[in-house]
């Protein structure tokens, strides 16, 4: 473990919805949502200690008007089918809670340098007359068994409306093969506080079994995380088989000075031991809008398991 890393504490200032990617070279690769959301930045180090100063590059920055010209929120970066892509929201000026799913993909092997082209919004399946059509963020990727499996958070219903969690499996990088399921809906009081949300999911696995975190409720100290599990085995397209935790996995804790952790991505430090990474703030009180107040900071943790369940155990010790 390089010994500069330190964990539970403010890593990346003002780097909200944190994505690590280590790519078989070993190099780390970091995006997050900036405050000012209206880009898309990446840095690259050999070592996760690196990458806090290592020279951020813009890769795309939004539109000045129409479809992705507000709210660029959440990207993720990804390798697939031999070619880098990322994932990511954003919305319209004139409609600026009109959130959609957005691909961009790298004309080349170096997501630093070569160029990124729009791949446009992300398709769904041809007989899916749901997906994507209401708010929609948070996108996710990960593969099991040479599948590749799509999760995200999408708003239904009227008034406030209800975040859910829907998967997928992908027939390409820019495309679903499958109608979307519903994995998982604010079914708790802790999923409740001032919106109901599940969002910004973030895949694991573990001794046979994929672990899915994400986030719920609003941004302010209430924002904590979720978890639900299945069988590497299973049927992932079957929600019976999902488990969901009946409490929070991680939550605000004061004496730490860290509130609203959430929204978290996972990776591994230069051992190959899993490392989370997530976002919090270090006060309790917000100035302004807790959605356009800037601090909230990636963070590290490091991610131990259950010698019993194999579960992963998410500690601020």
């Amino acid at each position: 473990m390089d010994k500069q890393l330190k964990f539970n504490e403010p890593w990346i200032l003002q780097r909200a919805d944190p994505y690590v990617y280590r790519h078989t070279d070993g190099t780390c690769y970091f995006t997050a949502s900036v405050p000012a959301y209206d880009r898309i930045v990446l840095r690259s180090s050999r070592t996760l200690a690196g990458l806090p100063e290592a020279e951020e590059v813009t890769v795309w920055k939004k539109h000045e008007a129409g479809i992705m010209s507000e709210h660029v929120w959440a990207p993720e970066l990804h390798y697939l089918s031999g070619k880098w892509y990322i994932y990511f929201a954003a919305s319209d000026k004139d409609d600026i809670w009109a959130l959609r799913p957005y691909v961009l993909e790298c004309t080349g092997q170096n997501p630093m340098k070569d160029a990124w082209i729009e791949k446009g919004k992300m398709q769904c399946a041809p007989e899916d007359e749901f997906s994507f059509r209401a708010f929609s963020l948070d996108a996710t990727v990960f593969e099991n068994k040479g599948q590749y499996y799509y999760v995200w958070s999408e708003k239904v219903g009227v008034g406030k409306q209800i975040a859910n969690l829907y998967i997928a499996q992908m027939e390409s990088p820019c495309r679903l093969k499958t109608v979307q399921v519903l994995l998982s809906s604010p079914d708790y009081d802790w999923e409740r506080v001032g919106f109901w949300v599940n969002e910004g999911p973030a895949a694991l696995k573990h001794d046979g079994r994929i672990y899915l975190t994400y986030s719920a409720s609003e941004t302010g100290p209430e924002y904590c995380m979720g978890m639900l599990s299945i069988a590497e085995d299973a049927d992932l397209l079957d929600p019976r088989q999902w488990k969901k935790e009946r409490y929070p996995v991680l939550k605000t804790q004061e004496s730490r000075s860290i509130y609203g952790p959430g929204h978290n991505s996972f990776t591994t430090d230069e051992d190959g031991s899993p490392v989370m990474v997530y976002h919090a703030r270090t006060e309790e009180k917000i100035e302004g809008n807790p959605l356009y107040n800037p601090n909230r900071h990636a963070m590290l943790m490091r991610v131990q398991f259950d010698s019993a369940t194999g579960a992963p155990v998410f500690s601020y010790r």
